[in-house]
């Protein structure tokens, strides 16, 4: 055939494309492959000890068994499907005798407050000892971390400190070592520098302890509206990314403190307002594509009291977290141990009440290779067999599916772990 562009032609225009690709890709690689936590549980760096992950467990599991002592009970005090009471239930129940904590943060911020020096000290120190206890018994949960205090004038001196002595601390015992999984909580970030702040702290601890380069990683609170939108009128998110030179891992957002920037009066600051859902899409826009795991925030009203009073709260959290899993946040704060069960809950219930739809519609797609297909009034192209893959993605790290499940589509686990709807497709046809 013939053709007017010759390849010296285009040779230029292709060399340029292709750096600015390289430059993309460089940014956005795509989702992480690692196991992704469901939640974070904050609570006050004076009350860690090293078995805090086994009491939360023991009392999580005290509390599903007085408040949901059936599948019927919890049912009806979440508001999901009937029929998948049973499902939900035992799985639940599964989960909170294996494994009820996934990821704990040790807080030196708002669950500890502004106390003496000598009090913020000593508690840095015992907080890393009961950490390296931990390490060695074995009590620590899968995830866990620090949040220090804020980079404000009036408290940045404060945080750097606490963070040297729980790290100093640490690694000198431990030899090195710091917990799997272990990050540091940046909060109230307002400008790229406190980020850029915290990176240098990291690389000076690294250099003058027995830590290994890049060893300290960081996570992001994203719950200012500076962190939204930047004096220069521009979302300043990736210019933290790019800032933190590899080490974040994560953005949280703070419901609490973003919407009381917003000027929210308390009657209305909750998860599900609207300037939330703004500022969350935001952070998907800012950060979706970038490997960074994205958390929504936390329930405040606590599942305490008699059965009608932790019914109507686990009610309330089940609807945040719907609320949240429907804007793709697969993960958020719980900050009581009576949460866990509404956690878990809701994500199973979730994943589980679209599990039959989602397997037969990738099922169908797969078998065409990814020709467009109509499973009854529901037409599928390229771009919804990813979002159904995200779908099996997401149930399985939950937790809420099993591996058996997966296979029910028809995938392989290998082609799965590709996490690429596309990739799935050409090993296909290639065979």
């Amino acid at each position: 055939m013939k053709v007017s562009l010759t390849q010296e032609d285009m040779q230029g225009t292709l060399d340029d494309l292709s750096t600015a690709n390289r430059r993309t890709f460089e940014f956005f690689p795509g989702d992480s492959e690692k196991r992704q936590p469901v939640h974070t549980v904050y609570g006050g760096a004076h009350l860690f000890k090293s078995n805090t992950a086994g009491k939360i467990s023991e009392l999580a599991i005290k509390s599903f068994k007085e408040f949901a002592p059936n599948p019927r009970t919890f049912q009806k005090a979440l508001g999901f499907s009937e029929e998948l009471a049973d499902t939900v239930y035992a799985r639940v129940k599964e989960k909170l005798e294996r494994e009820a904590l996934e990821d704990f943060r040790i807080d030196f911020e708002d669950g500890f407050g502004n106390r003496p020096d000598q009090e913020e000290d000593e508690t840095a120190v015992k907080a890393a000892n009961h950490v390296y206890e931990g390490m060695q018994q074995g009590t620590l949960p899968p995830f866990i971390g620090i949040r220090i205090k804020t980079l404000t004038e009036e408290l940045q001196g404060r945080a750097f400190r606490t963070l040297d002595l729980f790290v100093t601390t640490l690694v000198r015992q431990s030899g090195g070592k710091l917990p799997d999984n272990f990050v540091v909580t940046l909060p109230k970030i307002v400008n790229v520098a406190q980020v850029s702040a915290l990176v240098n702290a990291f690389e000076l601890l690294e250099q003058k302890t027995e830590l290994e380069s890049g060893a300290l990683k960081m996570e992001f609170m994203i719950e200012t509206t500076q962190s939204i939108l930047s004096p220069e009128g521009v979302c300043p998110m990736p210019n933290f990314l790019q800032a933190a030179k590899g080490r974040c891992i994560a953005a949280h957002f703070g419901t609490y403190d973003y919407t009381a920037s917003n000027n929210i009066t308390a009657e209305f600051q909750a998860m599900d307002h609207p300037a939330c859902d703004f500022a969350r899409h935001m952070m998907k826009n800012a950060f979706s594509g970038t490997g960074l795991w994205l958390s929504d925030g936390a329930t405040n009203v606590m599942p305490v009291g008699d059965s009608d009073s932790v019914h109507a709260a686990w009610r309330l959290s089940y609807q945040h977290i719907r609320h949240s899993l429907r804007h793709a946040f697969y993960q958020g704060w719980d900050l009581h141990p009576a949460q866990l069960p509404v956690r878990y809950g809701a994500l199973y219930a979730f994943f589980l009440e679209s599990l039959d739809a989602a397997t037969i519609r990738l099922k169908n797609f797969i078998e065409q290779a990814a020709k467009a297909t109509l499973v009854g009034d529901v037409f599928d192209d390229a771009a919804t067999g990813q979002g159904l893959l995200n779908f099996f993605l997401k149930a399985l790290n939950s937790g809420a599916i099993t591996e058996k499940e997966v296979l029910a589509t028809g995938l392989k686990m290998d082609e799965l772990r590709t996490r690429s709807f596309v990739k799935i497709v050409h090993g296909r046809r290639k065979l």
